[in-house]
């Protein structure tokens, strides 16, 4: 084959490939493993030498489609409980291929009014759905660690114009060190985004009341008092390793009584706003100056999916806009460009997945997941606290349950290494995942229920798995 001008013909026929393939796939996930690992042989079959004429194109999704789904890492189904991973709802999946099919250049309204006007709704309705003012700018990001990006880049940008310096124009040069504190919840996202801004990776001033990281408020608030200047504040909203939260309300507090910038990464606890049981835990989150969250973990869309907030929207146009370049928009074009808002240029129609899901669920479907998977996990941690080999690490707060194995009579430095072993024979066996974390000081499992296929079935896998892979334990 060549010029695929010549295969236009095939290019209806190789979705239906792909969509003759999702009902089975799709229906199996509920009862095959994460991962078979005695499926890896196929990744052999994606290896072969660069072809000098290609081989077709119905050919060669009949091979991605054979490799993907054998091989792959099923985490879209309901007992992927590592790391923070939701799955794809019905909709929002097909919303993804939607966005596919339709292939929008997003960035401009010039380019797809469509795709500008889908983002401008579904931003509306986050806004709604999180209890943020709704005069708050916005963005849709590839990720959390992009929606981060993005409010701290505002939050520069807003401190380099206290000093008199537009950062966005003419970089820090010749500006002191931006300074940032936080909590001992500070995630690497977060780091990361700094050490692209330029602010640096490790700058950020840690202040943690204990071993756990829980921020120490009066420390904060001395050193805010200790600073000339602006500073920058960011909060968690959701610790990864057991779900806790810093004190919203309280660190907007010291945002205000400093006139410091209040910075929450929300990637996945922004979601507790949406369950009347769980709200406490991000009350003061609408007075932060700017918020950030992840769709592909509990709204459950397709990866990539991130959500920035901004209190000053004209903060975003000067942080990421007015490029000066004559054949795109100017700044005072009378329709939004989301290119200009944030980090992306190019971007693809990703609200679709979105529109398509809070659409099709509502905000009551989605305040049941939220409370379906927090019920989960109280139920995971309720079998964990009733074991008398099992240990409750931290009390569950919204859906991440954080425990080890402890048997008497073994001391602390084997149980870590008994508990990243159960960890890696977790992985192994491929039925369920779930990952290892060091919390308190202590190697931990940290099992995370975010899927809307996770079921009590699935959870009380994961406990039988645990509990088979104990019974073969090394002695």
């Amino acid at each position: 084959m060549s010029d695929p001008l010549y295969e236009r013909d095939q290019a209806a026929a190789a979705l239906e490939e792909v969509a003759r393939a999702a009902g089975p796939y799709l229906g199996s996930l509920d009862d095959r493993p994460v991962h078979d690992h005695k499926a890896d042989h196929l990744l052999d079959l994606l290896d072969h030498p660069f072809p000098e004429r290609g081989e077709g194109t119905m050919d060669t999704v009949r091979r991605l489609l054979h490799v993907g789904t054998g091989a792959a890492t099923h985490s879209s189904g309901p007992r992927f409980f590592h790391f923070i991973v939701g799955g794809s709802t019905p909709a929002a999946q097909a919303g993804d291929w939607t966005t596919t099919l339709l292939d929008q250049v997003g960035g401009l309204w010039l380019t797809s009014p469509f795709a500008t006007r889908a983002e401008t709704v579904v931003l509306g309705w986050l806004k709604e759905l999180f209890g943020l003012p709704s005069s708050y700018g916005a963005v849709l990001t590839p990720s959390a660690t992009f929606a981060n990006l993005t409010g701290l880049a505002c939050a520069r940008q807003w401190w380099g114009e206290r000093h008199g310096a537009d950062v966005t124009a003419d970089g820090l040069a010749g500006l002191p060190r931006m300074p940032v504190l936080a909590g001992g919840y500070l995630h690497p996202s977060s780091r990361k985004a700094l050490q692209i801004l330029g602010c640096g990776r490790d700058a950020a001033r840690i202040l943690a009341a204990d071993e756990v990281g829980r921020v120490d408020l009066a420390a904060m608030d001395r050193a805010l008092g200790e600073i000339d200047g602006p500073a920058v504040i960011v909060a968690n909203a959701g610790e990864v390793n057991a779900g806790d939260f810093d004190p919203i309300d309280a660190m907007a507090d010291l945002a205000e009584r400093h006139g410091a910038w209040l910075h929450v990464d929300g990637a996945f606890g922004l979601f507790a706003a949406l369950s009347p049981r769980l709200s406490h835990l991000v009350r003061g989150v609408e007075r932060a100056d700017s918020v950030t969250s992840d769709g592909h973990k509990w709204l459950n869309v397709p990866y990539e999916s991130g959500f920035a907030f901004v209190r000053e929207p004209e903060l975003m146009a000067r942080s990421f806009g007015a490029w000066g370049a004559a054949y795109l928009p100017a700044g005072d074009d009378p329709h939004v460009n989301y290119n200009m808002l944030g980090p992306e240029s190019s971007r693809r129609a990703r609200a679709l997945p979105i529109w398509a899901t809070l659409r099709a669920y509502g905000r009551q479907g989605h305040r049941e997941m939220v409370e379906r998977h927090h019920d989960l996990a109280l139920r995971l941690g309720a079998v964990v606290e009733e074991a008398d080999d099992l240990e409750l690490l931290a009390p569950v707060r919204l859906a991440v349950v954080c425990f080890r194995y402890r048997p008497p009579g073994v001391g602390e430095e084997e149980l870590d290494a008994l508990n990243a072993w159960i960890g890696a024979e977790l992985l192994a066996d491929g039925r369920v995942y779930a990952g290892t974390t060091t919390y308190r000081g202590v190697t931990a499992l940290r099992p995370a229920i975010f899927n809307w296929r996770t079921t009590e079935s699935d959870v009380d896998l994961l406990v039988s798995v645990i509990r088979e892979i104990i019974a073969r334990r090394p002695i």
